[in-house]
């Protein structure tokens, strides 16, 4: 919920910041984990898949800051900047987070539930990077193509999730995902 929380209330700060006031006006400029909690994707869904999967898979989501792309000054390039503020608030988070870490004692239990805590920010800023919608990274890649292939490229969209569970059934995110993941926390010094 810390992760989520913190990734979601990026998306509406940044979004406020470039004009759109949407996020503040539907309540969910704050850092409250209640105003981002989504029944199903950060409740019931990772308590499925945690039973199910003997808590080898947890996968969950809040609910979507709401964005209204004409409220924006650039909305093209400020789309991008939006997607881009949440993976990069989790991962600034992680490494705030190691610098405290790195000064508790070793044993020590508060040392286990930041790592753990390091451990998630890092994933989840790294896995929304995939640019495939409804993640992160298909804002940040659209902003960054020329306007015809963005276009191309957004049509996408409705089939973006049926993709992503595709690629993760079959493996392909670990291939991307855990190396990553692995290259940041050795960065970070935390290990994995």
């Amino acid at each position: 919920m810390i992760a989520l929380t913190v990734h979601e209330f990026s998306h509406g700060w940044v979004a406020y910041k470039l004009g759109d006031m949407t996020a503040k006006y539907s309540g969910r400029l704050t850092l409250n984990p209640l105003a981002h909690i989504d029944p199903i994707g950060t409740l019931l869904l990772p308590f499925i898949l945690f039973i199910t999967t003997g808590g080898r898979f947890v996968f969950g989501y809040a609910k979507p800051v709401p964005i209204n792309y004409w409220g924006l000054k650039n909305p093209k390039r400020d789309m991008g900047l939006i997607g881009l503020s949440g993976p990069a608030a989790n991962l600034i988070f992680a490494f705030i987070l190691s610098i405290v870490w790195k000064t508790l004692p070793v044993d020590s239990l508060l040392r286990l539930i930041l790592e753990y805590l390091i451990s998630i920010n890092v994933i989840l800023g790294i896995f929304n990077l995939i640019p495939i919608p409804p993640l992160d990274g298909s804002r940040i890649l659209s902003a960054l193509l020329p306007s015809n292939l963005a276009s191309q490229y957004n049509r996408l969209e409705p089939y973006g999730f049926i993709l992503l569970l595709l690629l993760i059934t079959t493996g392909v995110t670990n291939i991307i995902l855990w190396p990553l993941v692995r290259m940041f926390l050795a960065f970070l010094g935390v290990p994995f």
